[in-house]
Formats: structure tokens, C-alpha cells, sequence
């Protein structure tokens, strides 16, 4: 009877408990965006407006990230952040979860991040903060 026990509560604590990535990294990640040399500069991310200059949001890992500068007498500039996908913490997920982690991992996107080591603009500050440099609008003035 103890040994059911036992197998019973792990088998719960396996379909209640999320898998590697989710645990360290969640599916969302902060992201902080700065303008190059243009403090005034609107930042629209997605087609939503974020700030002015610098602005910080939560971004889904799952998603490219399409970053839009506009400014008066300015050309805009738009810049994508693609995603590159987290390997070490899928093998975890896989080794320790299973399938359940494959599953939880792919269906929550925890399995990406910021692709900082292509991208000179993007600086990874931890695994849930990472920081976008984006350059300024063409200024005709």
C-alpha cells in the first residue's frame, strides 16, 4: 500500500510540476529596449506602443520580436529580434520530464530566447532579462 502511495504521488507531482524550461525561464521574458542616441524616439513593439526612448515590457519567448522606432522628421526605423531556440534546457526537460516535458516546454514556448549570440543588439542580462539595443530613425534635419 505505501509503495502505491509513493508512485501515486510522484506520478502527481509529475502532471502538476511544469519541466525545465518553464521552471527556469517561463515562457515570457523581461525585455528592456533602448534607442540609440534618440531619447525622444516613439517605441512601438508588435504595433503597440511600449514608451518613449527606453521602454521595459514582458515578451512571450515564442515570438519574434518586431521593434518599431518613429520620430517627427524621421524616418522609421523597424528592427526584428529573432528567436533562437533554448537547447540545454530542452535536453533537461526531455531527460527529466519526458514527454510531458517536450510537451510543456514546446506548448508554452519556454523552449526560446532572444537570439543574443547572433545579434549584437541584443545582450542577455539573465535568463529571464535581456536588454535590445535598437539603432535611431534616419533624421533628415
Amino acid at each position: 500500500m505505501k509503495r502505491i502511495s509513493i508512485i501515486t504521488m510522484l506520478l502527481a507531482m509529475c502532471i502538476l510540476l511544469n519541466s525545465c524550461g518553464v521552471m527556469f525561464g517561463g515562457s515570457k521574458y523581461n525585455g528592456t529596449i533602448t534607442v540609440k542616441d534618440h531619447p525622444n524616439a516613439e517605441i512601438y513593439v508588435n504595433g503597440k506602443k511600449l514608451g518613449n526612448g527606453t521602454a521595459t515590457s514582458l515578451f512571450p519567448r515564442n515570438k519574434e520580436l518586431t521593434v518599431e522606432v518613429r520620430e517627427s522628421g524621421c524616418e522609421t526605423k523597424t528592427q526584428t529580434f529573432n528567436k533562437a531556440f533554448r537547447t540545454g534546457n530542452f535536453i533537461l526537460s526531455v531527460a527529466s520530464w519526458g514527454l510531458v516535458g517536450l510537451g510543456v516546454d514546446l506548448g508554452t514556448g519556454a523552449c526560446y530566447k532572444p537570439d543574443h549570440k547572433s545579434n549584437p543588439g541584443v545582450k542577455k542580462e539573465s535568463t529571464k532579462d535581456f536588454t535590445f539595443t535598437v539603432d535611431g530613425p534616419t533624421c533628415t534635419k
